[in-house]
């Protein structure tokens, strides 16, 4: 069950228990295998120590211990199945009193399901507040109440069923990712604008509709955000497994989607699989090709082909012969020999693989793709891109492992109008004429490889201002074995509608921040490893005016002499591995919109002060201010620091 890293891992976690008393909690456990791989990991001390186990088989709490009582939870009273139903429904506000009775059948139909209330508490807040309405889906209600089998499921189905359609194909999508997948949520936008389901319109862009679309599904409870980015952003998602029972039965039977799951599966359907879109369990990509690949009938039809895990696979083979393929999601698939069957799938709009060489010029025959995700996993080459790419116009999201990016030595002006997405590109070569070619890029990332006789002239780095779109930009200086740090750093400046900045290793004083500090947009700044070089930071007044997180990785600073002023609108100040910082400023405290001050590998001192900040903070009755420290670099061992962080 567990390769050596995991085994690793294992044992770190069971030498860093040993004598300590500990509370672990473990949820959802389905199967008293998963209980029996895990529980040899936790050192029963006789010191106090708790496991929490949470689980819907009753048979697998009493395998786990079989003389601890069990706690059952119990289905939600009328009185907290209604509250609930107005919390969600109507947030601080009352009930209008003529839908109060009808509301309370709602609540009371839901038969005390807290996720069927929640999801259709989605609904009804999206919804008319007719009393017509509402006294409808309380009928629909009763009626599945009355059903021993599947009721809550049953339930959910109304939400779906009363969805707008342009959220149903987005919704029944969610099954195409395994249980407990953490979806991120850039990935999911471009399959959705891939597969068709956004109608673009001319005053939003086809992410901006997505990003609609995630919301209104959110909202409605149905999908659950799982972390945010620095600036708010959703970065990944899931979705309750009850809901995502819901997605797969329902995308089987509108025939919108098949996910093979087990060898049967594609044994027992064989040629008769006719889905628009498959979704293939990774260790069955092979099993699955060799059946298609012998059968007369090759499912031409489908649109759509996922593999999607957590882990490179090496099949022996792969069938690519659905000539109407839309997208084609195999980035956990390693090739070692380019499929030159991809080139023929003109209708691609996103593809996504790993591959351990450059990639061939035939890729530009793609000319619908949208998408391009391409990773090599080869040690000590960085692949050059074949120039043909210039001549994919429709191209929006390139998404690589570090590769070079060849300029079009031609006089012909090649344009990527629609690229908004570019990472990441080794050794750019900044220039107006590159840039003149990327008018839209929105977000952009460059590694350098920094040598002793680096010359940065050669870069232009200081033509970035002229990408006036550009929002995101990451800029990552790595240091040759030969090289320590910069001697002569480059020349920077930035376009003004950034709002996300995160330089590394670029090794600029501190002095030159006030470049950084007169961006009128910047939201997110995230300063790693050296990026850079002085002892003393002084802020200017009037600069950061928008700056809402910063973080501090890496940096040799001593002294920070900043205040509330500097920095009018930050909320999250995060310090990790700066052990020369002595003191965080006090009047850092002042700062009317900070929420946390986070300390990581950090001097004692430093926690000290951003302790004081957190008591001065309290006595003036500011209980949202919160401090938080992470003492990982106590423990001896990098790995203990994984399983807890």
């Amino acid at each position: 069950m567990y390769d050596k890293r995991e085994e690793e891992l294992a044992d770190y976690l069971y030498k860093s228990l040993v004598g300590r008393r500990y509370l672990i909690v473990m949820d959802d456990i389905w199967d008293t295998e998963i209980w029996d791989a895990v529980r040899r990991f936790f050192p029963d001390d006789c010191n106090g120590s708790r496991i929490l186990l949470t689980t819907r088989l009753s048979d697998v709490a009493l395998y786990a211990d079989s003389f601890s009582p069990l706690h059952k939870m119990q289905f939600l009273k009328e009185g907290e199945s209604w509250n609930l139903l107005c919390k969600k429904v109507f947030g601080e506000k009352d009930c209008p009193p003529e839908l109060e009775d009808v509301g309370k059948a709602i609540a009371r139909n839901c038969g005390g399901l807290p996720l069927a209330i929640v999801v259709i508490g989605g609904l009804l807040s999206k919804e008319s507040r007719r009393q017509e309405y509402w006294r409808n889906l309380a009928e629909n209600l009763s009626s599945i109440v009355t059903k021993d089998d599947d009721k809550c499921l049953e339930i959910l189905g109304l939400s779906y069923n009363r969805l707008p359609q342009r959220l149903r194909a987005c919704f029944l999508y969610m099954a195409v990712f395994p249980e407990d997948y953490e979806i991120p949520v850039a990935k999911l936008i471009r399959l959705w604008a891939a597969e068709g389901f956004l109608k673009p319109n001319a005053s939003k862009s086809l992410e901006d509709l997505a990003e609609e679309y995630l919301d209104d599904l959110i909202e409605r409870n149905l999908i659950l955000v799982s972390k945010r980015s620095a600036n708010g952003k959703i970065r990944t998602c899931n979705i309750h497994d009850l809901l995502r029972n819901l997605c797969s039965r329902n995308a089987q039977q509108e025939n919108f989607l098949y996910v093979v799951k087990c060898n049967d599966d594609v044994l027992q359907r064989g040629v008769y699989i006719t889905p628009r879109r498959l979704s293939i369990h990774p260790h069955l990509l092979s099993i699955q090709s060799q059946i298609l690949y012998e059968s007369e009938i090759h499912n031409s039809g489908a649109h759509s082909l996922l593999c999607t895990g957590a882990r490179l696979i090496y099949p022996s083979r792969v069938y690519l012969g659905y000539k109407l393929l839309r997208v084609l999601d195999l980035i956990i698939v390693r090739f070692f020999h380019f499929p030159a069957e991809i080139t023929k799938l003109v209708y691609l709009r996103y593809l996504a693989f790993t591959y351990n060489e450059a990639l061939p010029p035939s890729i530009a025959e793609l000319w619908n793709l949208q998408t391009l995700v391409y990773h090599n996993w080869t040690f000590g080459k960085c692949p050059v891109f074949p120039v043909e790419i210039w001549m994919m116009p429709k191209l929006r999201h390139l998404c690589m492992t570090p590769c070079r990016l060849p300029v079009p030595q031609n006089v012909q002006m090649l344009v990527l109008g629609n690229l908004q997405t570019l990472s990441e590109v080794r050794n750019l070569r900044c220039s107006d004429d590159i840039f003149k070619r990327i008018p839209n890029l929105k977000e952009l990332g460059i590694s350098y490889e920094v040598s002793p006789s680096v010359n940065w002239s050669k870069y232009k780095l200081e033509a970035l201002v002229n990408l006036h779109q550009l929002e995101t930009l990451k800029l990552l200086f790595k240091y040759s074995s030969h090289a320590s740090e910069i001697v002569n750093p480059p020349k920077l400046a930035f376009p003004e509608k950034l709002k996300r900045l995160t330089l590394a290793g670029c090794g600029i004083p501190w002095s030159c921040m006030t470049i950084v500090g007169a961006l009128p947009n910047l939201e997110v700044l995230k300063l790693r490893k050296n990026a850079c070089q002085g002892i003393k930071w002084e802020p200017v007044d009037g600069q950061f005016c928008q700056l809402k997180h910063l973080l501090l990785e890496e940096v040799d600073l001593v002294v920070w002499g900043a205040n509330e002023a500097h920095f009018p609108r930050l909320q999250r100040l995060i310090i990790r591995s700066c052990y020369k910082l002595k003191e965080i400023p006090s009047g850092i405290g002042e700062i009317p919109t900070l929420e946390l001050i986070e300390l990581v590998d950090c001097h004692h001192s430093a926690v000290t002060s951003a302790e004081q900040i957190q008591e001065e903070q309290e006595g003036m009755g500011n209980e949202e201010l919160r401090v938080r420290i992470d003492l990982r670099r106590y423990f001896k061992n990098k790995f203990y620091s994984k399983i807890f962080h």
